[in-house]
């Protein structure tokens, strides 16, 4: 016998996130799913945010958008609202300020919280890519691995004593993921 799940609406978890703001919701597939970042989780969410600050402010002729746990609504697609942990937009549009950027970040950055399963992280970079990201980079502190993913290219694995590369999407941003693991020393 299948058991029949019922889809949250968006007018659903719209109404839900405006009375209680000091939560952070997505919507994946029409499943709410509450996010519950931890202490770790907000380190390396601001060690990558600092890195990438760092990156624009020496790089002036890029114009983006940047922070961490921005909503993003893909155009079209009424089962997802989404908060990468941290994300980058390329634009020179003013920030949105009320409800969700509608589309994905140009790069989206998921740090593994201890309950996320290897699989929900990579089919959230699947998500990322399949509309429109240029680069997702999933982070997990527990096992000390960064995995990139780039539309049309393999997944690169890194460790410490490797470097996450921007390449064509953040030239010469380079980033030691040693220093993604450091305070956990």
């Amino acid at each position: 016998m299948a058991v029949e799940q019922n889809l949250m609406t968006l007018e659903e978890f719209d109404q839900l996130i405006a009375s209680e703001p000091d939560r952070l919701y997505e919507l994946i597939n029409g499943s709410l799913v509450e996010k519950v970042p931890t202490e770790e989780h907000a380190e390396i969410a601001g060690i990558v945010a600092g890195e990438v600050y760092a990156y624009l402010k020496a790089h002036p002729q890029l114009k983006a958008r940047f922070g961490v746990e921005g909503r993003f609504r893909p155009a079209d697609d009424h089962l997802n609202d989404r908060l990468p942990d941290v994300f980058l937009r390329f634009t020179d549009d003013p920030p949105v300020r009320r409800g969700p950027v509608i589309g994905v970040p140009d790069i989206a950055v998921e740090i593994r919280s201890p309950d996320d399963s290897i699989r929900s992280m990579r089919e959230k970079a699947d998500f990322y890519l399949a509309n429109g990201s240029q680069m997702v980079w999933l982070i997990y502190p527990e096992q000390r691995l960064v995995e990139v993913y780039q539309p049309k290219l393999d997944i690169l694995i890194l460790q410490p004593g490797d470097r996450i590369d921007g390449g064509i999407v953040l030239p010469d941003f380079f980033l030691a993921v040693s220093t993604l693991f450091s305070t956990a020393d």
